[in-house]
């Protein structure tokens, strides 16, 4: 298998992170994260591992009745992130629209 670059493994992740933020505060299995990003579910826990050593996803390795899973784990993106993305998605928002925001549209 080819190995994937290091900008496209954070795009990848970029779009796990934009995925969590916008199910946020669900949490979900990496075989869904997959599914959703469409890629193979051993790459995509190598994906979420990472981003849980940055301190970016919270790891849920219980189910609602306090057991642990044996061999799964749920995910949802950390509450900080959470208001970052929150954030930005709001100063999007009041962002006054320029020129430059329709240059691609034709005249």
């Amino acid at each position: 298998m080819p190995k994937i670059s290091t900008q496209k493994k954070e795009k990848i992740q970029e779009q796990i992170l934009f995925h969590l933020y916008q199910i946020f505060p669900r949490m979900i299995f990496t075989s869904d994260i997959a599914k959703e990003i469409a890629r193979d579910e051993e790459y995509t826990k190598i994906l979420m591992n990472d981003l849980f050593s940055k301190k970016l996803v919270i790891k849920i390795d219980k189910n609602p009745n306090g057991i642990v899973y044996l061999k799964r784990a749920r995910w949802r993106l950390s509450s900080e992130v959470y208001e970052i993305y929150k954030k930005q998605a709001q100063q999007k928002q009041q962002a006054p629209l320029s020129s430059k925001d329709f240059e691609e549209f034709p005249q």
